[in-house]
């Protein structure tokens, strides 16, 4: 049983480091966006809108992707909407929902995002190999889909 004490001595520190670098790449682009006048909470629900342009998006599906509450998201959103940013549609499959759309106002400051993202990306990452992020992104995969698994009551 020398490889499971192996393991249990190993997983405080990846959590740790997990955490860590996760919160210090948010905080490092929350930088780098700060001229775009943008706030953390803002810039990840333009990202995850751009992301899902092509499909309707409702403002409960949004939360859920994005880990935050409804409540929270309805005054990010009436911000957005409000600078132009965003707009709410009826849902052609719910009367009763409104799916969120990016205007065309809102195109240019994707862009800019994108372009800030992907160099920081690349400064970040610099001088790990192709294959440490394979590794790297095949674990964090299977770690999200074991968090899905367990907050969906399931335990396999």
């Amino acid at each position: 049983m020398q490889g499971d004490t192996d393991k249990i001595e190993f997983q405080e520190p990846f959590a740790r480091s997990l955490a860590a670098s996760s919160r210090m790449w948010r905080r490092y682009l929350d930088l780098r966006f700060r001229d775009l006048d943008l706030s953390q909470a803002r810039w990840n629900v333009l990202f995850e809108l751009s992301r899902t342009a092509n499909k309707e998006v409702t403002q409960v599906e949004l939360a859920h992707s994005l880990g935050i509450e409804a409540a929270t998201l309805v005054r990010l959103l009436d911000g957005l909407e409000g600078a132009g940013l965003i707009e709410r549609r009826p849902s052609s499959k719910d009367r009763r929902a409104k799916t969120l759309h990016l205007t065309k106002a809102a195109n240019p400051l994707i862009f800019r995002m994108k372009e800030i993202s992907a160099s920081s990306r690349a400064e970040i990452l610099e001088g790990i190999s192709t294959q440490d992020l394979h590794v790297a992104t095949t674990v964090l995969n299977r770690i999200v889909s074991r968090l899905e698994n367990l907050s969906n009551g399931q335990n396999g």
